[in-house]
């Protein structure tokens, strides 16, 4: 079995795929601090607990895929690829790797990986011309053309920063459960709050994305807007321009780079 790790900023998404299926997957806070040998322990005991999987690490592993954007922990799992995985086929997303997206941008290697690998598998799903939202730490829009080339994107602070700055900064508000609220109206500070996290992002999504068609593509409608990341399904059910919903699009991207570079291995 594959393999997938994708580290951000706040979370590491990991997932295990049987051929093209994702058959487990597991979220973890991203720690910068933790060493090669932590984070084997933290697999150890993740993939342990898999019926598919052996007692020993690495047992079923085939092979593994890891695109980070915290340049430490992509460091540290590579030393974990080499010492607690050394017979197993490893890529690591970095210049070099091919992709199969080709990417128009001012300077290439200023674009992170795991919005390459978002466009990798947006292309293999639904075809160009495509935008995908990336809700994470940030919220990210990246923007495919027809003929499958990454052309450029937006970057916005994330629904967790901004909720994390109001509380801060605000003398008389403070941090807040992310959860809808019962109207647009809120009836009290958490709930007013918690429509202007909410709704805001909705309109901030469709008035990025209603842009940004009109530069991507000759009509509009041709361009298929995906929905990605641990805090969509915040603002699915109010963001009007979302097409697609798919939740493991960088792991499925992550494998399809993996497959398109292991015979180069």
């Amino acid at each position: 079995m594959l393999l997938t790790i994708d580290v951000g900023n706040s979370h590491t998404v990991l997932g295990l795929f049987d051929g093209e299926e994702i058959v487990e997957h597991w979220r973890i806070s991203t720690d910068a601090r933790r060493t090669a040998d932590e984070l084997a322990v933290l697999l150890q005991g993740l993939m342990g607990m898999h019926p598919l999987l052996g007692d020993e690490l690495g047992d079923g592993i085939d092979g593994i895929a890891i695109c980070s954007t915290v340049p430490a922990v992509l460091h540290e799992l590579r030393e974990v690829t080499r010492r607690y995985y050394g017979d197993v086929p490893a890529v690591l997303v970095e210049p070099g790797v091919k992709t199969g997206v080709p990417v128009l941008m001012d300077n290439p290697k200023e674009v992170g990986a795991d919005r390459i690998i978002n466009a990798v598998a947006a292309v293999e799903l639904y075809g160009g011309p495509a935008i995908v939202v990336d809700l994470g730490t940030a919220t990210t829009f990246d923007a495919v053309s027809a003929r499958g080339e990454y052309t450029g994107g937006v970057i916005a602070p994330g629904i967790e920063i901004s909720v994390e700055a109001l509380g801060v900064k605000g003398a008389q508000l403070r941090k807040i459960e992310l959860a809808r609220p019962r109207s647009v109206i809120g009836k009290n500070t958490v709930e007013a709050m918690q429509s202007g996290i909410v709704y805001g992002f909705a309109g901030q999504i469709d008035g990025v994305v209603s842009r940004m068609k009109k530069e991507l593509a000759a009509d509009p409608a041709d361009v298929t807007v995906i929905a990605t990341g641990g805090l969509a399904p915040m603002v699915l059910e109010d963001a009007s321009v979302i097409d697609e919903h798919e939740p493991w699009l960088t792991l499925i991207g992550l494998r399809l780079v993996y497959e398109r570079n292991v015979s180069r291995l």
